[in-house]
């Protein structure tokens, strides 16, 4: 769904790619699609229980469904890092749930702008601190915070091992990691799946197993792994319904060209979906204790 453009200034690899996710998240067309389609709020792949549910409502079940992993260390004494907060909606539900601080890292300087001035209008920006950064440099010290959270961030970040070592270091013994991302399925053949990754911007997606081995290489203890595949193939489906439902009235909020981007894009997400060549889930594991 996301057609992220190839980025040729110098720098690094990952922050060429950081520089190209930036770049297309800081447009018009995709806060429309997101708000008029998606919600807003919660931009993630949604857990429903049914078929037909809204996409927002889903969207804000993970965001719940997550947070129960890591409840036990939330509260107003707690420091959570959201990781790639986009419009902010998993940083104001744990701020407004458990009263528990949020710093909350993005590339987009737009979403962020957005996520400050929902956090205000909100009465919540005592307690969301908004920053601008990449995940695979971030700009805070070791052992920091009680948890560490990300959802469906990592499928755009080219360094994943870096970004998940990141995570880890500023982790506080008996912290938590929580996070969800779209991934290809272990047998999945890899120019079946290259048609939707090619739009994040993905050469190689990631692996259950390739999380699941990061997280014990990392020293992480009480690794888990919920597996809500079939969430991702009733998501898109309810996306590419919704689309083609509302295309005439979508038109006059998003560009002619991104509705027929997304005509043509969403299917192909569906499809594969369908075909279960990708998986979904959400991982939690834990920092050893001191």
């Amino acid at each position: 769904m996301i057609n992220v453009p190839e980025n040729t200034d110098g720098g690094t690899p990952h922050h060429r790619h950081d520089a190209a996710t930036r770049g297309y998240y800081d447009t018009g067309d995709v806060d429309a699609f997101y708000d008029a389609v998606w919600g807003g709020e919660d931009i993630h792949i949604g857990i429903y229980t049914e078929d037909d549910e809204s996409i927002a409502d889903a969207s804000h079940r993970t965001v719940e469904r997550a947070a129960d992993k890591a409840a036990d260390l939330l509260g107003p004494h707690a420091t959570v890092l959201d990781l790639g907060s986009g419009y902010g909606g998993s940083s104001r539900a744990l701020a407004a749930r458990f009263g528990c601080r949020v710093v909350a890292l993005d590339l987009s300087e737009e979403h962020n702008r957005r996520h400050r001035a929902t956090n205000a209008r909100r009465g919540l920006d005592d307690l969301i601190e908004v920053t601008t950064g990449s995940l695979n440099d971030l700009p805070y010290e070791d052992e920091r915070f009680d948890v560490a959270w990300s959802l469906e961030v990592l499928c755009h970040v080219a360094d994943r091992e870096g970004a998940l070592r990141e995570a880890v270091r500023v982790l506080k013994p008996g912290g938590a990691l929580v996070f969800s991302d779209i991934m290809a399925a272990e047998e999945a053949p890899a120019e079946a799946v290259r048609p939707a990754f090619s739009r994040l911007g993905v050469k190689t997606p990631a692996t259950p197993t390739f999380y699941l081995e990061r997280l014990r290489e990392l020293g992480l203890d009480a690794i888990d792994f919920e597996d809500r595949t079939p969430d991702i193939a009733t998501h898109y489906a309810r996306l590419d319904e919704e689309v083609h439902r509302r295309a005439a009235e979508l038109r006059n909020v998003i560009s002619p060209a991104y509705v027929d981007e997304l005509l043509t894009n969403l299917p192909v997400w569906t499809d594969i979906t369908r075909r279960n060549l990708l998986r979904w889930g959400v991982f939690h594991a834990r920092r050893p204790a001191a």
